[in-house]
């Protein structure tokens, strides 16, 4: 499992890129160094970029008109971040913050256009790309909204293991801090209700803690609990 997470870490959702088209890619970038907590876009923004993390990790957030937040994604070097269908949609749905300092590959939507046509085999890795961007989507809705608020948290740990996981024995250790406030906007869920189904899980010897750091103990268990469908980890991923 360690070596599979460190290659999804090294290449992310871009990993369906070929070197050779993945360096067309970076030709037409133009590098930016982008400070903690400030905004790649806002929700409602015009969409004409596509953004390349070269450093750093991105939170994609989707708010409500009550002010609550949704977490959708939360990209890592390697990734790129933007609409996943950037020739039909004018506004960003989405907000993307940006958690620690990051270099960021700004490409224009209209170098990309140009990419795409002069150079096939370019246009099949990034439909492979929006490909996956809208399985990612799908498996997170119904992650959601099928088996409950717990199916959700199984879930949603799970995908942390398979982004930040590193396997010790017969656990994985997800080596970043994630909060119960976090989990709860990963879920949409009070945070109250994260600490009862976390607690829960641990009573089971399911997950523990360990330096503020989630351990999961039990992986089938979490599979059980969200009908876990065995995706591949470009998918099941946070």
């Amino acid at each position: 499992m360690s070596n599979q997470l460190n290659v999804i870490e090294a290449r992310g959702n871009t990993s369906c890129f070929s070197d050779q088209n993945l360096d067309r890619l970076m030709v037409i970038m133009k590098d930016r160094i982008v400070p903690e907590g400030s905004h790649l876009f806002w929700e409602g923004d015009v969409s004409d970029k596509l953004f390349y993390v070269k450093r750093g990790r991105i939170k994609l957030t989707k708010s409500t008109d009550e002010g609550k937040e949704l977490i959708l994604y939360m990209y890592q070097t390697g990734d790129m971040v933007g609409q996943a269908d950037p020739f039909f949609s004018s506004k960003h749905s989405f907000t993307a913050e940006v958690l620690e300092e990051s270099e960021i590959g700004v490409i224009d939507t209209k170098d990309l256009e140009v990419l795409i046509c002069q150079h096939c085999d370019f246009a099949i890795d990034f439909m492979k790309w929006m490909g996956i961007h809208h399985r990612l989507t799908q498996t997170k809705f119904r992650d959601l909204m099928m088996y409950g608020k717990p199916g959700a948290l199984c879930s949603t740990l799970i995908r942390l293991s398979n982004t930040y996981g590193e396997k010790h024995g017969d656990t994985i250790l997800i080596h970043k801090k994630i909060t119960h406030t976090d989990l709860s906007n990963m879920i949409g869920a009070t945070r109250e209700s994260v600490n009862r189904m976390l607690s829960d899980l641990r009573k089971k010897d399911a997950v523990e803690y360990e330096n503020g750091m989630i351990v999961i103990k039990n992986l089938e268990m979490l599979q059980d609990i969200c009908h876990c469908e065995l995706c591949p980890n470009e998918i099941c991923r946070i």
